[in-house]
């Protein structure tokens, strides 16, 4: 059995013969992406083109956070892969379904920290105990590349301490604080970078946000907090996913709370999150067909409406608050 050393050893090893042995890489961001899938792609990417590859960054979505936009290749992403022989780099996606690219039969390298990654990979480089994906590429990428650019640490940075709110995750531990010096010494900027990341909020994301806010109720003697977004309110303030970003984190901050939902109603399906302070709730992600992380998950949903969906996790969440299980 490997230990995470080993782990990270070997693959950059096996990444590496792969990395020598092609030209075109197509690096893939998943669906409705976040920063840690784009943060990681970008920091690949500077690696890659370092080494005098063809690089490209895909996202089939292109619905892209704006706050992304101060790192350095974020105007390269577009919505399709235009190489057909690339190895192709997955960043943060735990299933093959949310690249929504079609592998067309290239080579895989699955790199993630997602605890119920499918490994869909021809390589899987998924490590459950990171804090970000970032955190796996950079672990993998600095045992092959010594000479990180600034570009690539400001990517890197920006993914760690997105998927890490600021390092109060609660898999935050001394690895996450070392790989955050390293890129610092690299040339990444935790003032400016913050700055990028928290103070250049949309209008929409405020306006959605207020009214987010007043659809929030508790249930359980305040042990559930459920927030629901209708399409109504996407309309009235012109949010895009990325404007919804955080928002369950407001009902999980709440004293009371164990567990928070947010469910966001758009046109055909129903999109959620979970959050919970200290209680494994993946498995009722996993119930719906979803997937993430034991303390932040989430899925989407075609198969009832808000108000049925809403009542059926309230019932989930009593249940593992009070039996651990579903």
């Amino acid at each position: 059995m490997e230990n995470i050393e080993e782990f990270i050893s070997n693959r950059s090893r096996e990444l590496e013969s792969l990395i020598d042995r092609y030209d075109k890489f197509t690096l893939v961001t998943h669906i409705n992406p976040d920063a840690d899938t784009v943060g990681t792609a970008l920091g690949i990417y500077h690696i890659l083109k370092q080494r005098g590859k063809s690089v490209e960054v895909v996202n089939s979505s292109f619905n892209l956070p704006r706050n992304l936009n101060f790192l350095s290749g974020f105007e390269k992403i577009k919505a399709k892969s235009d190489y057909k022989n690339s190895l192709i780099i997955s960043c943060d996606c735990g299933d093959i379904a949310r690249l929504g690219i079609d592998r067309g039969g290239r080579y895989l390298v699955n790199i993630d920290h997602h605890v119920g990654n499918t490994e869909y990979g021809d390589l899987n480089i998924v490590l459950p105990e990171a804090v970000s994906a970032s955190e796996v590429a950079f672990r993998v990428f600095e045992k092959i590349e010594t000479n990180i650019s600034k570009d690539s640490a400001e990517a890197f940075y920006t993914a760690l301490i997105s998927d890490t709110r600021n390092f109060t995750t609660n898999n935050v531990g001394e690895e996450a604080f070392t790989i955050a010096l390293k890129l610092i010494k690299f040339g990444a900027n935790p003032a400016y970078i913050s700055k990028m990341l928290i103070l250049r909020r949309s209008l929409a994301s405020i306006r959605i946000l207020s009214r987010a806010l007043h659809n929030l109720e508790l249930f359980d003697e305040g042990r559930v907090g459920v927030i629901k977004v209708y399409k109504e309110d996407i309309n009235a303030t012109g949010a895009e996913n990325s404007d919804l970003d955080g928002v369950v984190d407001y009902a999980k901050s709440l004293v009371t709370v164990n567990i928070a939902v947010l469910i966001v109603e758009y046109n055909d399906y129903l999109k959620v999150s979970l959050r919970s302070k200290d209680i494994d709730i993946l498995p009722i992600a996993t119930k719906y067909g979803g997937g993430g992380h034991y303390y932040a998950c989430g899925f989407t949903w075609k198969k009832t409406d808000i108000e049925t969906l809403s009542k059926e996790l309230i019932k989930d969440a009593k249940k593992v608050i009070r039996e651990g299980e579903i």
